[in-house]
């Protein structure tokens, strides 16, 4: 008995829950939240307030707050139910019937008339063929033979298509392929080789072909080219009062290496540069 009564509360529940399940339409997607008013405000809400309160302080979005556990709501009003969103489009061809039933048929505006411009090449050929080469012979004739250029002439829009190869194709030329089976072999690795040797045995029978000079001997013009003449070398200049006084620094070690400094410098004098001739890149 008490296994009979487990198993009809187990029903019990289940039907419960198969009835909770089945929501309505209106429950899954519900309509959007309209603006709060003064009649839906409740004591303990957010947006309850002290003193005069107005209907219009519930559509701004800077005073409204959101209520605890629900979305804000949204301070601008929605029009009714049957209202329809989008833009209307009243039917005046008649609908369906109407486009099965018969064709309509554009008919083209008249276009108002526009002046043609006035072709100044033939009337300033025929002016030159009349003979008349003045300018007021000229305007004579265009008022006598006033030719315009009509807008159907397309004489000079048109074209002749090019003349082409009756096996010319269009497009881009493919690219060739890759030769893989070269590039396994090494083949292109062979034939610089080959290429390599060709030109040193070419390089070798150039050498041996050239004739071989006899010795040569210096002739006077080369020892004079070789020829570093002497340079002669002015004491520099002293004031009198200062002839007797000796350096005050000395940065040789000896005598013997201050002079073997001095001789080195006097005999690369003639190829030094610079105002002092010590080099390029020293300054007086």
């Amino acid at each position: 008995m008490p296994e009979a009564g487990d198993s009809r509360q187990d029903l019990k529940r289940w039907k419960k829950k198969k009835q909770q399940v089945h929501r309505t339409v209106s429950q899954i997607c519900p309509p959007p939240r309209r603006p709060l008013t003064v009649a839906d405000i409740r004591p303990g809400m957010e947006n309850e307030r002290l003193g005069v309160v107005r209907d219009s302080m519930f559509q701004n979005p800077l005073i409204v707050k959101a209520e605890l556990g629900k979305p804000r709501e949204r301070s601008c009003s929605l029009p009714g139910i049957d209202f329809n969103y989008g833009l209307y489009i009243r039917g005046l061809d008649g609908g369906v019937p109407e486009a099965l039933g018969h064709w309509d048929v554009f008919k083209q505006q008249p276009t108002c008339p526009h002046e043609l411009t006035r072709n100044y090449i033939a009337m300033n050929r025929g002016a030159v063929k009349a003979g008349l080469v003045t300018a007021r012979e000229n305007i004579l004739y265009r008022q006598l033979n006033d030719i315009r250029i009509s807008d159907k002439d397309d004489r000079r829009t048109k074209k002749d298509a090019p003349s082409l190869p009756p096996d010319m194709t269009y497009g881009i030329q493919a690219r060739p392929s890759t030769p893989f089976f070269d590039l396994l072999q090494h083949q292109y690795q062979q034939l610089w080789v080959q290429e390599q040797k060709a030109t040193q045995k070419a390089i070798k029978l150039e050498k041996k072909q050239k004739v071989i000079l006899g010795k040569l001997y210096e002739t006077r013009s080369n020892h004079l080219r070789k020829y570093k003449p002497p340079v002669k070398l002015d004491a520099l200049w002293h004031m009198p009062h200062f002839q007797k006084v000796g350096r005050h620094l000395d940065t040789f070690p000896t005598e013997a290496d201050r002079q073997r400094a001095l001789k080195a410098q006097r005999e690369e004098y003639a190829v030094r540069q610079g105002t002092l001739r010590l080099g390029n890149y020293t300054h007086p």
